[in-house]
């Protein structure tokens, strides 16, 4: 392989299963990526839904392992597969020998059936062949240069020292999703993680800008699915995307964010459907990131349970709250805000976390802190209103709980960090899109 040094100015292009899903689609892609000659990594996912009804590859994929570890045939699923992938080579009619492909995916399949990695990550990899064979680049197995540990967690040193070495190609297609243990066993991210290879080759190659494509126009400042046609977000802090993406906003994988937000490298959500509109611009500058209003986005998620431990003079207690989080740990439980008054302390979870748990942790509680009582309250739904300007911008709580109030719906908890870039809001569930609408009413419309 000819050494090659990466220009300056290389842009790092990830493209999501749905700019995949059809030889129509890859077309848009090809369209994009010959329209700036700085676009020099392509990443790219399995083929998403083709309609509502469809399947996704991957999940095919999974639906294939499963079968195997239970030694049940599986053909017939993967004769989906194998549909899927003629379609599209035959739409682009790519010279490439994908019925060889096809079997060394399945054979891999029967021959490592304890391995859901190797089976899933076969759909980026098999899209991956087929767009370096239309394009004419070369392909760089994702196992070549995401590197894990064999605890499952990324080797940044062995992984950045591939994506720096020289002899990396001056332009790629990678698949994402996935890269290899020490032993060379196939390893795969969390769902979505074609955003994470995306970052991280980025990251790895100096990149001078991110591209994320998928099938919205950007980050949205609310959930379109409850605030009908809301504004796009046209430029964000990774700060606020962090808060935004922790606390539902799903366009971009909320670990994505970290490679590319230590390298200061600036990130642009684009649509393939609509490649000419700017997208989500998200950027490292800690200047307020304006929309014309005071917040940058409304983000939200259903379902916790709150753990309110009440004891009296609780704050002279030394170790009362290591006792408490101790205890959550010692169950497997991650929390997710614990607002404190003088003698209470709430523990904010989510209810699939506390699924069976729930009578041992509050015995556990009860053995270890000795509370007056412990109230568990269910059904809550968290919101987060999130804006960097919120801090220089008088009356921002005051238009919240008024908006609130005017809907009608009790607010049952609120928890603000000293940064007052984030407003946090419990609302019962049953309250949660009308709470989402009023919040978007008296501060976007």
């Amino acid at each position: 392989m000819a050494s090659t040094i990466v220009p300056a100015g290389t842009v790092v292009a990830k493209f999501g299963g749905s700019s995949v899903a059809t030889a129509d689609q890859v077309s848009k892609l090809g369209a994009i990526m010959r329209a700036n000659a700085r676009r020099a990594y392509l990443i790219v996912s399995a083929p998403g839904k083709r309609t509502r009804d469809d399947h996704k590859v991957t999940d095919l994929l999974y639906l294939c392992q499963a079968h195997a570890r239970e030694s049940i045939q599986f053909d017939h699923v993967f004769r989906l597969v194998r549909d899927r992938f003629r379609e599209i080579v035959s739409g682009l009619r790519v010279g490439i020998d994908l019925e060889v492909l096809l079997d060394d995916a399945e054979r891999g399949i029967i021959d490592r059936p304890q391995s859901p990695d190797f089976a899933a990550s076969r759909g980026e990899f098999l899209m991956a062949r087929i767009l370096a064979a239309h394009f004419h680049w070369t392909f760089l197995d994702a196992s070549s240069i995401i590197c894990f540990q064999d605890d499952g967690r990324l080797d940044s040193e062995r992984t950045y020292r591939a994506l720096g070495s020289p002899e990396l190609p001056a332009t790629a297609v990678i698949p994402g999703f996935y890269g290899a243990l020490p032993d060379g066993s196939i390893k795969t991210f969390s769902r979505g993680g074609s955003d994470i290879t995306g970052a991280i080759v980025a990251r790895g190659v100096h990149a001078a800008l991110y591209e994320n494509w998928t099938d919205v126009p950007g980050l949205l400042m609310a959930d379109p699915s409850i605030v009908e046609n809301p504004r796009p977000i046209a430029r964000v802090t990774y700060g606020e995307l962090r808060e935004l993406a922790y606390s539902g906003a799903t366009v971009l994988h909320d670990e994505a964010i970290f490679p590319v937000r230590e390298a200061r490298i600036p990130v642009n959500i684009r649509n393939t459907n609509d490649p000419d509109a700017p997208g989500t611009l998200i950027v490292a500058e800690t200047e307020p990131a304006g929309n014309g209003t005071p917040i940058t986005g409304i983000a939200g998620r259903r379902d916790f349970t709150v753990l309110e431990i009440r004891k009296a003079l609780m704050n002279n207690e030394l170790g009362f709250g290591q006792r408490v989080l101790s205890t959550l740990a010692a169950h497997g439980i991650c929390y997710e805000h614990t607002p404190t008054g003088i003698d209470t302390m709430s523990l904010v979870i989510s209810a699939r976390q506390m699924e069976g748990k729930l009578p041992a942790v509050v015995d556990a509680l009860q053995q270890a802190c000795r509370p007056d009582s412990i109230n568990i309250l269910p059904d809550l739904a968290l919101i987060a209103v999130v804006g960097r300007r919120m801090r220089d911008t008088p009356g921002i709580a005051g238009r919240l709980f008024g908006a609130l109030g005017d809907a009608k719906v009790n607010i049952r908890m609120i928890d603000q960090g000293a940064s007052e870039t984030t407003i946090i809001i419990g609302v019962e569930n049953a309250d949660y899109h009308v709470a989402t609408r009023a919040i978007y009413q008296a501060f976007c419309a």
